[in-house]
């Protein structure tokens, strides 16, 4: 059999404007994995106040952040796919490794197509999505089953699911944590940054929460912290119920007004994006300092980081025995 594998991140704006970002979020708010609300009441508030108002402003948070090679996450992405795809090569495994998105481009449904056309008839895919939730993974699954319901000739597709306690996981964020440290020395506080979800949508059983708190703890523990030098929260909320507690911006305020010395990383993104280098490096670094906060440093995602990319060829690995 011809094997591939599919690197799966969230996806991007094709370009840092008000009509792609328009695009782009049309798109990826009108899943019904991401908002859970009558679709006729939501499509209203979508088209009449969100996607009037949010794209200009999104617009200029990208544009703040787009680099010479478009998206950071669309890049380190790309990264990510070539550097695993090499790892396995020197292995003795010559397997092709494709990014796709789940919104945007490159779509994953296309990436899928394209693909099959080429003779690939067994297919991993990874979603790089280290905690589980169906308003990501799920999200992923959804649209490989999707394309699988249009064909007569299906090919093998496995799917790789969450990987929030994998020891190569936890050890390479602490290994990247203690690198930093070398560096730059140690904050008072360390604060682990999740991206945030809807609560009700933990309260009707995903494990999102749940998994979160146990990479933080997992990691903390690997550095040797005591309860009162690490905590955990989540971040990037949006619209008006409740999320996931503590909110990254409230407890970065309280800090701040302790005076206190704060380094912050975000263990669910595999790849520094909008909501790594804009929000939780720059937006809440300003909230932290104009609240009285000492020192606010942001440890970079795993990205490329050469264990993070043993870690994929250990998640992928079981798939190709």
């Amino acid at each position: 059999m011809k094997t591939a594998i599919i690197l799966v991140n969230l996806g991007t704006p094709d370009e840092p404007t008000p009509q792609a970002v328009r695009r782009y979020l049309r798109e990826f708010l009108s899943d019904t994995r991401v908002i859970e609300m009558p679709s006729f009441i939501w499509q209203i508030i979508l088209n009449l106040f969100v996607l009037t108002t949010r794209p200009k402003r999104v617009a200029h948070a990208y544009e703040s952040v787009w680099t010479d090679e478009g998206s950071p996450l669309l890049a380190i992405l790309k990264a990510q796919a070539s550097q695993l795809e090499h790892k396995l090569f020197e292995m003795g495994k010559c397997i092709s490794v494709f990014p796709a998105t789940t919104y945007g481009n490159p779509n994953i449904k296309q990436v899928l197509q394209e693909l099959q056309a080429k003779g690939y008839d067994d297919i991993i895919v990874l979603s790089l999505y280290p905690q589980y939730s169906a308003t990501t993974t799920a999200a992923v699954f959804d649209k490989v089953a999707d394309y699988c319901k249009a064909q007569r000739h299906m090919p093998a597709i496995q799917f790789v699911g969450d990987y929030h306690d994998h020891p190569l996981y936890i050890q390479a964020l602490a290994g990247s944590i203690r690198r930093f440290w070398a560096v730059h020395g140690r904050a008072e506080r360390l604060l682990m940054s999740f991206h945030g979800i809807p609560k009700p949508y933990v309260d009707k059983g995903d494990p999102y929460a749940e998994q979160c708190h146990r990479t933080a703890t997992l990691v903390a523990g690997e550095l040797g912290l005591n309860d009162d030098e690490w905590a955990i929260s989540f971040q990037s909320r949006f619209g008006a119920q409740e999320w996931l507690k503590p909110y990254t911006d409230e407890l970065l305020t309280q800090w701040g007004a302790e005076g206190l010395s704060v380094q912050v990383l975000s263990p669910a993104f595999s790849a520094d994006c909008l909501e790594t280098l804009e929000e939780l490096a720059v937006e809440n670094r300003d909230n932290f300092m104009n609240a009285g906060g000492k020192s606010y440093q942001y440890i970079p995602a795993l990205n490329t980081d050469e264990r993070h990319i043993q870690l994929l060829v250990s998640l992928v690995g079981r798939y190709l025995s």
